[in-house]
């Protein structure tokens, strides 16, 4: 449901006849369950040079596959970083990096090598690993907060509330969370019956277009996108901005501006991460409410929502970060010497 508002005027719209024969034929179809073997994925639609973009997102998910492994490698090897903020941050990294190899290959697959057709099963496969990791991206965002909130409101009190242990309950908790949602959305669509097209009006398995085509009652798969879209979404943006709100008021009582300046300094690359995810998100939402937005327009948009930000986040941690900047010089000095160590080791043996 997250993107069924952009593909509304792409679908197909039935007017009902008023001969009778042609109700009846209707009628006689509907009460047959139809499963179809495949689906066929429109994607973007007489766009002249489409196939750069998809080039581009081609090269988006080599830097973002670089960027969040390398972000999770020294995350796990310095100790230093072995704490319950790294914990939602190394599980921020490993959303991002399934999040963007669930959608990306199987996106440049069917439009750079014209395979738009993808099977029922694999259908279903990618709109749940699709829409799982999206979730798990928007909710570390806000187990982040909360992190970030204990830090600046409760510092006297943050070791003992927020632990390795506790982020980590908190991080499992949102996966199942997530998990649970999401295979529930998608259980949803296997009791719909495709007796009328399928040709899916979006660039991947997306949930709307995908149950706007069934012709049996969709009502509970309309109402499981709007709970995903408000409790998933716009829920977990409230609660991060209430947060901050907290945040703001703690910083006023803060007498040294030292003080002040270094707590406001680690919420940065935070709000930073925030507002690349959510921002476009809710910008496209709102003009699609004002205002028609053309289907290919929508289309990219979201694509580059969804990708942007998973390319982006390890190297705003990277560079926005004073702790991570740190642990990589560490490890960079320390690989440094292991590797003059064993080159002295290697020509005393020869010699």
């Amino acid at each position: 449901m997250l993107l069924l508002i952009f593909f509304k005027n792409g679908l197909l719209i039935y007017q009902m006849s008023a001969d009778l024969t042609f109700m009846k034929s209707v009628s006689s179809v509907n009460t047959t369950f139809i499963r179809p073997s495949s689906f066929y994925i429109t994607g973007l639609h007489n766009v002249p040079h489409a196939k750069y973009y998809y080039v581009f997102l081609c090269f988006v998910y080599a830097v973002t596959v670089l960027g969040n492994l390398f972000i999770m490698g020294t995350i796990y090897l310095a100790r230093s970083l072995h704490t319950a903020k790294y914990v939602a941050v190394f599980n921020l990294a490993l959303s991002d990096l399934c999040g963007s190899s669930a959608l990306i290959p199987k996106l440049l697959d069917m439009f750079l090598f014209e395979n738009q057709y993808i099977s029922y099963e694999a259908c279903l496969a990618n709109m749940f690993f699709v829409y799982v990791f999206m979730t798990q991206q928007s909710l570390t965002l806000l187990a982040m907060a909360y992190d970030r909130l204990i830090a600046i409101c409760f510092p006297l009190r943050y070791c003992a509330i927020v632990t390795k242990t506790s982020m980590t309950l908190i991080i499992c908790v949102l996966w199942i969370l997530s998990l649970s949602v999401t295979v529930l959305m998608v259980a949803l669509v296997t009791r719909l019956s495709f007796c009328r097209s399928t040709t899916v009006h979006s660039y991947f398995c997306d949930h709307g277009p995908v149950y706007y085509l069934a012709c049996n009652d969709n009502s509970m798969n309309s109402i499981i996108g709007s709970v995903c879209t408000a409790g998933l979404l716009y829920i977990p943006l409230i609660l991060i901005a209430l947060s901050y709100v907290c945040i703001g008021f703690a910083l006023q009582k803060i007498s040294h501006g030292a003080e002040r300046k270094k707590a406001i300094k680690t919420c940065i690359s935070h709000v930073i991460l925030v507002g690349m995810f959510y921002l476009p998100f809710i910008s496209v939402f709102t003009a699609a409410v004002t205002k028609f937005i053309d289907t290919n327009v929508a289309m990219i948009s979201i694509a580059l929502t969804q990708t942007i930000p998973s390319m982006l986040n390890p190297i705003i941690y990277t560079l926005k970060t004073e702790e991570v900047l740190q642990s990589i010089k560490v490890l960079y000095k320390r690989t440094t010497v292991n590797s003059t160590m064993e080159t002295v080791v290697k020509k005393t043996v020869k010699t």
